[in-house]
């Protein structure tokens, strides 16, 4: 069986980049046998419906638009993603259910699972989470193998990697906080 993990968002908004954290996170920190491919899916709408008819497992790492308190994690299996109609709320939410639709009648396409966080801000333009979203990462990281594991694939913890390492290695900034960087002009009081 191919299985796939993918993480979808957007860094610049806060919250909205947590399956991009989440996916890079266990990418770093666990190994997995038989191997599982994990990609970044960014913001690339479309582009992923490859993957819903390539793959026979694809789990993806979002926020979602339920009404609940920001923190809360839900697991939206595809079909009962069909069936709520009030869940888009975001571009790449309306472009998942699509894929979905289109897919749906195709004879091939990937059993879809959502494993989605209800985010506090997805507004502020801030590379980072918020202390609600921070304070369920790790929980939300076991559910996530949870549902790698319920597909037969063996998960060792093998690093201890924080989502605020795994920011700033792919940014380099974090809620504010920045990596000390070589300035591109050279500076004249390091010697």
């Amino acid at each position: 069986m191919k299985n796939i993990v993918i993480g979808v968002g957007n860094l610049l908004f806060k919250d909205e980049g947590i399956g991009i954290y989440a996916s890079k996170y266990i990418e770093e920190n666990y190994r997995f046998e038989p191997e599982l491919e994990i990609i970044d899916g960014g913001t690339l709408g479309f582009k992923l419906m490859s993957y819903f008819q390539e793959y026979d497992n694809v789990i993806i790492l979002d926020t979602v638009s339920i009404e609940d308190k920001a923190g809360e994690i839900f697991r939206l299996p595809s079909d009962v993603l069909l069936g709520l109609g009030n869940y888009r709320k975001t571009a790449h939410e309306v472009e998942i259910i699509e894929m979905l639709e289109i897919c749906s009648v195709l004879d091939k396409h990937a059993q879809v699972t959502i494993l989605g966080i209800i985010p506090e801000d997805i507004v502020t333009v801030e590379i980072g989470l918020t202390s609600t979203i921070e304070e369920r990462f790790n929980e939300y990281i076991l559910h996530v193998i949870k549902e790698i594991e319920s597909l037969g694939i063996k998960a060792d913890k093998v690093s201890e990697k924080s989502v605020k390492d795994i920011a700033q290695a792919l940014i380099g900034s974090y809620n504010g906080e920045h990596l000390r960087r070589i300035p591109n002009e050279e500076d004249t009081t390091c010697r």
